[in-house]
């Protein structure tokens, strides 16, 4: 059954990884707009004066060894929203240019 996945810039973390993962391994076309870039995980540390420190501790790649931290992933199908669309959270159906992109790769 093939797959069509619609990111944006909203696109983080998990689900970017996902992502990544199925577009590397050819399970899913991605449709839509780059992806942020999330792709390291940080621990926040407590010292003892309450004072806090953040460390990286480790970092996503894609089944092919692509980084995509400070880079995302680029779509297959690069598809921006109408400039009459304010937030991206909230696409009507009518205005949804990356719904109908994706729609017509399925088909």
């Amino acid at each position: 059954m093939p797959i069509i996945l619609l990111t944006n810039e909203n696109t983080a973390s998990s689900s970017e990884i996902l992502a990544g993962a199925l577009k590397d391994l050819g399970k899913a076309k991605i449709c839509g707009t780059k992806t942020y870039g999330k792709g390291v995980i940080q621990q926040v540390l407590t010292l003892p004066d309450g004072s806090g420190l953040k460390i990286t501790s480790e970092k996503y790649l894609t089944p092919n060894k692509t980084e995509i931290n400070k880079v995302g992933i680029e779509p297959d199908e690069k598809v921006d929203l109408p400039d009459t669309v304010k937030n991206v959270l909230l696409v009507e159906e009518k205005d949804d240019t990356q719904l109908k992109k994706a729609i017509e790769m399925l088909k």
